[in-house]
């Protein structure tokens, strides 16, 4: 019975002259294939990554847009508790019966009503402080947060030092105001909140970077539970802390210091 001989045809043979530019075609079209895919991907995640900026864009809006709403009711609040009040009180002392008084008793009533626009001036300058401080718009930065730890000092409760070193330029009035609202929210927190003795304060310059430290010996927190807190319902205030950071394109970093009770912040804006 013949047995069936397994015949073996060399490549060369079977392609004939095409076996050379076969060999370097199918390569190509591999790589080409893999470049394609690959080109593909990195559009999808280009796209991917462009979303997500642009949410994180938005969500900085919204966060700014919703801190500038409550401050507009705070101070819609303040107008209409305090000096709507005062007003009102002033315009009770004016009115008809004022005319039908004896001269003695119209010179007090009026005497009485002049103090109440004065009060409301007052008040109206406060608000407007609270909103842009004088010191801030005049003098800067530096001299605003020095006035914070004065006042802090002012109480009698806890001592606040200041440090200023390389003061080399000033931010635009509405960066320098981001910062300080930044910085009176950390440091009403550790007043309400730490418990501490002593809070210090240092401002520098560093590499071209604005730098700021607030250093407490009360109860304060890490990073890990700033993130937690931001990351869970409620604690607008350290949302608006980090919101703000974010806008100024910083970064804030809470530490506790190894051996010590002492607890630090540090701010660093390009």
């Amino acid at each position: 019975m013949p047995f069936c001989k397994a015949v073996t045809i060399p490549w060369n043979n079977l392609l004939g002259p095409y076996a050379a530019p076969v060999l370097l075609v199918v390569p190509g079209i591999l790589l080409l294939t893999l470049f394609l895919i690959y080109r593909n991907r990195v559009r999808i995640f280009n796209a991917q990554l462009l979303a997500l900026e642009k949410k994180q864009q938005q969500l900085l809006l919204d966060a700014s847009l919703r801190y500038q709403e409550e401050e507009r009711k705070r101070l819609s609040a303040n107008l209409h508790d305090d000096a709507g009040p005062l007003l009102a009180t002033a315009r009770l002392y004016l009115n008809d019966q004022l005319l039908d008084q004896d001269k003695t008793t119209q010179a007090q009533t009026i005497s009485m009503a002049r103090s109440i626009p004065d009060e409301a001036i007052e008040l109206v300058r406060s608000i407007s402080h609270d909103l842009i401080p004088p010191t801030l718009k005049n003098f800067g930065l530096h001299s605003a947060i020095n006035d914070l730890a004065t006042k802090i000092n002012g109480t009698g409760v806890v001592t606040a030092t200041f440090h200023f070193t390389s003061y080399e330029k000033r931010f635009t009035e509405e960066k320098e105001l981001i910062i300080y609202r930044i910085v009176l929210e950390l440091l009403n927190n550790i007043l309400k909140h730490s418990q501490a003795t002593f809070i210090e304060i240092e401002q520098l310059w560093h590499q071209q970077q604005y730098r700021l430290l607030i250093s407490h010996d009360g109860d304060g927190l890490t990073q890990q539970a700033f993130e937690k807190h931001n990351n869970q319902p409620g604690g607008m205030g350290l949302k608006n802390i980090a919101a703000r950071i974010r806008l100024l394109e910083g970064s804030i970093r809470f530490e506790k210091e190894s051996n010590k009770s002492i607890y630090a912040i540090q701010i660093v804006i390009p």
